[in-house]
């Protein structure tokens, strides 16, 4: 390694050692109702930031129970995921699943999670997340518009926000969308849940995901609340084929995830997600502990 280099990487570790530490969260498998006992299994496993238990926002002493247990155990509540198709072509549908974001809102703000996430939605008719040709279209970013502001002016968030993610074939597509529609949005009650894996939609973002990174967190940080851990790896075919995998098994660029997260304003949780089974979430858990121990960095 040449001095520069040497000078390069030891500045690098010094800049990542003085971040905050780091909020690592993911599902778990006990079996049990008891908001104790899923918080303290959070705990054994090395996780300071969950999903929130099922609950609704009606069970008043439940949730007041799930948010005092996860607290005195110092694991925060990430989420309170909605994850339905907001802009359904069906307007029945539509609106049915407006009203269940709502709600999902209403128990993100009663149990004090960190945010209430979704996608924008899809005007495919047929798979909810699906691509369609008006998913990049002003239609679809003034109806995306018009639903994040009804739902947060419904529910009047103060401890808790509503975000949405970022899709690789749909609006936000990046951070100079997402930044647009958080202007457009204008709400307090609105905010970043950061998943960059989908936003890496090219072979340029994949081989180039730390810069991506970078940008993303750089544009989109101050909104940051939350986010998801997830890796890619590219499936050799005659077209673009990215599959998602157990961090650790594919190409992201996860020092400088971690980094730039260690950097945020405030402790957003990195939460695993889309794995099979424990084991896979125990391998993930443990290659994202490794590169942080590498940078310096400490998880909460």
């Amino acid at each position: 390694m040449t001095r520069r280099a040497f000078v390069g990487a030891a500045a690098a570790t010094l800049a990542a050692s003085s971040g905050r530490p780091v909020r690592l969260g993911g599902p778990i498998f006990l079996k049990s109702n008891d908001p104790r006992e899923l918080a303290r299994e959070h705990r054994r496993l090395g996780y300071s930031a969950a999903y929130c238990p099922q609950a609704k926002v009606e069970d008043t002493a439940l949730v007041r129970e799930i948010e005092k247990a996860f607290a005195a155990e110092n694991v925060v509540i990430a989420e309170v995921g909605a994850w339905v198709n907001m802009l359904d072509p069906d307007p029945g549908k539509r609106a049915k699943n407006l009203s269940y974001v709502m709600e999902r809102l209403a128990l993100a703000e009663a149990v004090g999670a960190r945010c209430c996430p979704d996608i924008a939605g899809s005007y495919n008719p047929t798979v909810w997340y699906g691509p369609h040709l008006k998913n990049l279209s002003q239609e679809f970013f003034d109806a995306t518009v018009e639903n994040c502001r009804h739902v947060i002016d419904q529910i009047k968030p103060n401890r808790t926000k509503f975000t949405i993610e970022m899709m690789g074939w749909s609006l936000p597509d990046g951070p100079d969308a997402y930044l647009k529609l958080i202007r457009a949005v204008d709400r307090k009650g609105f905010a970043v849940h950061m998943d960059v894996c989908n936003g890496i939609n090219s072979p340029a973002k994949f081989y180039r995901s730390g810069e991506f990174i970078s940008e993303c967190f750089r544009k989109l940080g101050a909104w940051i609340v939350s986010c998801h851990a997830k890796d890619l790896q590219w499936i050799p075919e005659m077209n673009v084929h990215f599959l998602e995998v157990v961090p650790g098994r594919g190409e992201v660029d996860y020092g400088a995830y971690l980094t730039e997260l260690s950097r945020l304003p405030v402790d957003a949780p990195l939460m695993l997600e889309h794995l099979k089974t424990a084991e896979e979430y125990d391998e993930g858990k443990r290659y994202i502990m490794k590169v942080a121990g590498k940078l310096g960095l400490a998880f909460a």
